[in-house]
């Protein structure tokens, strides 16, 4: 195996990036509030570029002669991110704050499989995961910025 860190990596990324599209779309489902109108479409754009991320990885995952995980079973039993039942009872900001939770952690595993990557001389991946890494900070500080809080990127 040429890359066996950068698989590992990019087998987790598929497994969050799959937990974190079921959290947007709870967010997108259970949302009310005096900021719904503009927020619950918004919920659509952050879904379809954790989609959009997601078929990328696991594309790439394929091309390095990686196997992504395709099940419920296999993404709830690898993902660092907590699954919770829908409930009309949290608040934006609160599910806010779930969100940014979730973007904090697979910022934390891009990052990971930037190293792994640069440390194992996949320079694609490498720059894949970069860009994802960096939409993620955006999304970071925009959720934060909504909540009146800084993004703390580099805290």
């Amino acid at each position: 195996m040429q890359y066996p860190q950068t698989k590992t990596v990019l087998n987790q990324l598929v497994a969050d990036l799959s937990q974190m599209a079921a959290v947007i779309h709870q967010t997108h489902w259970y949302m009310r509030g005096p900021e719904f109108l503009f927020l619950h479409p918004l919920m659509d754009d952050y879904q379809d570029e954790i989609n959009d991320q997601l078929d990328a990885v696991a594309e790439r995952l394929i091309m390095i002669d990686g196997a992504p995980y395709s099940t419920l079973e296999e993404f709830a039993e690898h993902s660092g991110i907590q699954s919770i039942p829908g409930s009309y009872d949290a608040t934006i900001d609160e599910r806010f704050a779930r969100l940014i939770a979730g973007y904090r952690h697979l910022q934390k595993v891009y990052q990971e499989g930037i190293d792994a990557a640069g440390q194992e001389g996949d320079d694609s991946t490498q720059d894949i995961l970069t860009g994802f890494h960096t939409e993620i900070e955006k999304r970071i500080w925009m959720l934060s910025a909504q909540r009146g809080h800084a993004p703390e990127i580099d805290a």
